[in-house]
């Protein structure tokens, strides 16, 4: 025999009204109580059906994530990750959408309106224009992003790690221990969606040019082979850089193993630099910066359950600092006397 809502209500000693806001409107219980609700529901296999929980909210308790990545990656996976331990928690589903241009993007955004199938939009490392916003606006959808240039610019809310300041860090990094001769390897996605992983390029750019030092710059095409053209284009480069600075973790780990194939030794041959601290970071030594999508995900899943069910939230713009990990994969260069 099932249980019934009140049976459920009884053995928590709480209201049979409770009992639904626990399930249909989280945010008007306290934790505690909606902590315990859920237990003793969940002992009793006892569950509100979706259908009903949507009809009485008003809301279709799914959040829409835009993403640009494959799913399977580090970065992607973990946002998800975060992301989901949160909404679960709180009756929400979570529906992803893969976006690869902004003919797909703005189509997502034209029909969101007429589907009306999610109480709010996140968005992953890129861009969304001022009229997707504004159709947003309308229908009174919050846009929250994670690791977007320019969040300000028109989202409801954002969390970012601070890309430019681990960028610098990298590469006065490097300087310090003595690189004149860098290497900046990056991805050319076939898309023209400006993704957050434009900022730390920049930076780290402009941190050499401030200090006079010469970088060289590798744009190599997403695909299974690029980092064998990565390594094609560093071994006709007229003279070898002393380290290498990659877009992120995932580049610089397959790096490191190419390069011991060919020879050069990292880090007496070649210093090598990521950007993550992802799988693998630590296991192979990579020096690289740190950063925490998990945690950013579930402070942004903080912030759109705060917009979805007051309108607002504390601190709507918020940026993790970015943290440098000095490894064994960079050191001084080697000096001419070195080599011989």
């Amino acid at each position: 025999m099932g249980f019934s809502i009140k049976d459920v209500a009884e053995q928590a000693g709480v209201s049979v009204s409770t009992v639904s806001r626990a399930f249909t409107r989280p945010e008007l219980v306290s934790k505690a109580t909606r902590t315990k609700v859920l237990r003793i529901a969940d002992d009793m296999n006892f569950s509100i059906s979706r259908s009903a929980m949507v009809l009485k909210s008003g809301r279709a308790l799914r959040v829409a994530l835009l993403m640009s990545d494959h799913i399977r990656l580090w970065f992607s996976a973990s946002i998800i990750e975060g992301l989901n331990q949160v909404f679960h928690a709180n009756g929400y589903d979570l529906s992803i959408f893969q976006i690869s241009s902004i003919e797909e993007r703005r189509e997502f955004f034209d029909m969101l309106p007429i589907r009306r199938n999610a109480d709010a939009v996140i968005v992953a490392s890129f861009d969304v224009d001022t009229e997707e916003i504004s159709q947003l606006a309308k229908t009174d959808v919050p846009i929250i992003g994670i690791n977007c240039v320019l969040p300000t610019s028109g989202f409801t809310a954002a969390v970012n790690i601070d890309d430019d300041q681990g960028s610098k860090l990298l590469a006065r990094h490097l300087i310090g221990i003595g690189h004149r001769h860098i290497a900046y390897i990056r991805t050319d996605r076939a898309v023209t969606l400006h993704f957050s992983v434009q900022q730390r390029y920049e930076s780290f750019a402009q941190a050499c040019a401030q200090a006079g030092v010469e970088l060289t710059t590798i744009v190599i095409a997403e695909g299974e082979d690029r980092i064998g053209r990565a390594m094609t284009e560093l071994l006709t480069l007229p003279q070898m850089p002393t380290a290498i600075a990659c877009q992120e973790d995932g580049i610089a780990i397959p790096l490191m193993f190419q390069l011991s194939r060919n020879g050069l030794r990292v880090p007496y041959d070649v210093s090598v630099v990521g950007y993550d601290d992802s799988f693998y970071a630590h296991d192979v030594g990579l020096t690289t910066v740190r950063q925490d999508p998990i945690a950013m995900a579930k402070a942004a899943a903080a912030k759109t359950l705060d917009l979805i069910g007051n309108g607002a939230t504390d601190n709507p713009f918020e940026m993790f600092p970015a943290q440098l990990l000095v490894r064994s994969s960079t050191t001084e260069p080697r000096t001419d006397a070195d080599r011989r």
